[in-house]
């Protein structure tokens, strides 16, 4: 059953409302996934905060009408499934990996920094580390000469004990 007026005004607006908040939105086409494939891929976007959502092609290219991603509208054709987030790899992250595991979800097109992405830009972006990953391996980076130092200090104790032992 179609959507009605007032259905499709609440539709645009949040997704107006996603996209207002947005870095980047990520698209693929679902043509013949199951239902089940499709509730895992739901829930792993959960997970990762992407607002994950199968919409009218018509109501999105009004929702990013005068935003960033507006030159995303040219790609909007067929059955899409359309990936949101504030995170700038976590839509195409999540898509990407699930299309790895399914030959039927099929990335197609994304927007990230108000510039349009094609297929492979959508899978460069997906393989940057996501922020916590960053974090943690700058931590590591400067937790490093502290743990070396205190490594030495205690090896120059150990070696002084068994010399005055000795």
């Amino acid at each position: 059953m179609g959507l009605n007026l007032d259905d499709k005004k609440a539709v645009v607006a949040e997704v107006s409302a996603q996209v207002a908040n947005a870095q980047t939105i990520a698209v693929a086409e679902y043509r013949g996934i199951e239902v089940g494939d499709l509730t895992v891929l739901r829930a792993k976007a959960r997970e990762a905060g992407v607002y994950l959502r199968v919409l009218k092609n018509t109501l999105v290219r009004r929702a990013i009408a005068e935003t960033p991603f507006a030159g995303l509208s040219d790609q909007l054709t067929g059955p899409l499934i359309y990936g949101i987030s504030e995170d700038p790899v976590s839509a195409a992250k999540v898509l990407n990996d699930f299309a790895k595991g399914n030959d039927k979800l099929v990335l197609k097109a994304g927007s990230y920094a108000g510039k349009t992405l094609d297929k492979a830009g959508v899978q460069a972006l997906a393989s940057i580390p996501s922020r916590e990953e960053l974090l943690a391996t700058l931590l590591g980076v400067m937790q490093a000469p502290v743990s070396g130092f205190a490594c030495a200090m205690a090896a120059l104790a150990k070696k002084r004990e068994e010399e005055a032992a000795a």
